[in-house]
């Protein structure tokens, strides 16, 4: 590690002091601000950054001889580097030997000590507050003086570190942070991989069971609470993220893509349907309509009408309401079976990924400048996915916040003004107080929109 730079001894005590207290207050402020405001979102449209993954490296420069898999072991990288602003992986060949109940794994040949945390949100300090940091442990050198534990399991497979910490149990970022990271990273073992899964929920575990068994032919390991010393030849700490809920396939170990995420998960979740239809599925002579619906903000307060409306424009209509205890494989057949999907901004729209191709979501963004919000979740998402996208821009006179502020109040005619007040403002205000009242009129005619979008049979 960098040791810190020296500096000459101050003249004035006075003057150091007066410094010496002004940097602490910007860092007590800075550290509040990060561990307080923390933005689960990307910035504005104005303020985007485009996260790239380090330009410099290109992992088929790297394949080496021997077992599929290979191109993650790059030895003229150091053992631990960042893949992108958000994520960092580590990797390592040689005696490894996790002891994952101490949070350390020991590795021989290793260069010094490194610590990371094997979740794809590095740039979140509120989300990494609640991942386990591991510790890479050299020995056998002749200047490391730590005697690693005995093994007690012995792997012949690789070994891939990840943690569900951080957000997940929110749909939405079970996929962006963890899932679709976690594909990317490891499709290309064809199964010969052995996940260690730090932060287990036993609820979260059984939940994404049947795409773990996609992805590898072995259980999961509970790495944090598991009592043995499970060695290994091979080992990769954190999942690479490209982007939300997406892969560019020119960065990916075999050139995957979100398309083949999705035949992955129709293979693991069973899904019968591989393309919507004007029609619906056979048997039925019109489309299906499933509504996502809300318990708490954001909700629909016409949601049995927008229902009945729906079915007078021939739509068979479902409505569902998903939550960490829904029957997973169950919901995402539920979910296949529809040709438009359609719900306000929030975590349930995830479910687009089972969605068949050229099939329609329409993604309700509440009042209050949110476009950019809707862009980078899920439209952008939707185009990688082969899903027709459509937006409905919630007016003011469909929104509850008429009837909680006057007409003249600075949240209901300067929102692009609150969010210059941070994530924290953007939340409250839009998203945790607002729920909606469609316009039937313009509802069904979105509806016959979304109707021409669709494949004919």
């Amino acid at each position: 590690m960098k040791q810190p730079r020296g500096r000459q001894e101050p003249r004035r005590m006075g003057n150091a002091s007066m410094v010496v207290t002004m940097l602490v207050s910007l860092c007590v402020l800075t550290y509040i601000k990060a561990r307080y405001c923390s933005n689960p979102f990307p910035k504005p449209a104005e303020e985007l950054e485009v996260v790239e993954v380090d330009e410099d490296y290109d992992s088929t420069r790297y394949k080496l001889d021997g077992p599929i898999g290979e191109e993650d072991f790059d030895p003229s990288r150091p053992t631990c580097y960042n893949t992108s602003k958000r994520s960092e992986r580590c990797a390592a060949v040689g005696d490894i030997r996790v002891d994952g109940n101490h949070s350390k794994i020991y590795i021989s040949p290793l260069d010094r000590e490194w610590r990371t945390k094997p979740y794809a949100r590095r740039h979140d300090p509120v989300a990494m507050d609640d991942v386990r940091e591991y510790t890479l442990v050299p020995f056998g050198g002749a200047n490391h003086t730590a005697v690693p534990p005995l093994c007690t399991v012995n792997h012949s497979v690789p070994a891939f570190l990840f943690s569900n910490g951080g957000f997940a149990g929110n749909l939405y970022h079970d996929y962006a942070d963890v899932l679709v990271p976690l594909f990317t990273s490891t499709h290309h073992f064809g199964g010969e991989v052995r996940f260690l899964l730090s932060g287990m929920k036993d609820w979260w575990n059984d939940k994404f069971t049947p795409l773990f068994r996609q992805l590898s032919r072995y259980e999961v390991i509970d790495v944090d609470n598991d009592r043995e010393v499970h060695c290994f030849p091979r080992i990769v700490i954190g999942a690479t993220f490209h982007r939300a809920m997406g892969i560019d396939p020119s960065r990916s170990p075999g050139g995957v893509t979100v398309a083949d995420f999705k035949r992955l998960l129709r293979r693991a979740f069973r899904l019968e349907r591989a393309v919507a239809s004007r029609s619906g599925a056979p048997r039925r002579d019109r489309p299906r309509l499933l509504i996502i619906s809300r318990k708490s903000s954001r909700r629909f307060l016409n949601e049995r009408a927008m229902a009945h409306a729906a079915a007078r424009a021939r739509f068979d209509v479902r409505i569902a309401e998903p939550d960490n205890h829904t029957d997973m494989p169950h919901f995402a057949r539920l979910v296949n079976s529809a040709d438009v999907m359609m719900g306000v901004h929030g975590a349930g729209l995830t479910n687009m990924v089972f969605l068949p191709s050229r099939a329609v979501l329409i993604q309700v963004v509440p009042f209050g400048g949110l476009e950019w919000l809707s862009r980078v979740t899920f439209k952008d998402p939707a185009r990688d996915m082969d899903v027709n996208y459509m937006e409905y821009n919630v007016s003011l006179e469909e929104s509850s916040l008429r009837d909680l502020y006057p007409e003249d109040h600075f949240y209901l005619n300067h929102p692009y003004d609150v969010h210059k007040k941070g994530w924290d403002a953007i939340k409250t205000v839009y998203l945790d107080k607002q729920n909606v009242r469609l316009n039937l009129t313009r509802f069904t005619k979105t509806l016959e929109q979304a109707r021409d979008l669709l494949p004919e049979p």
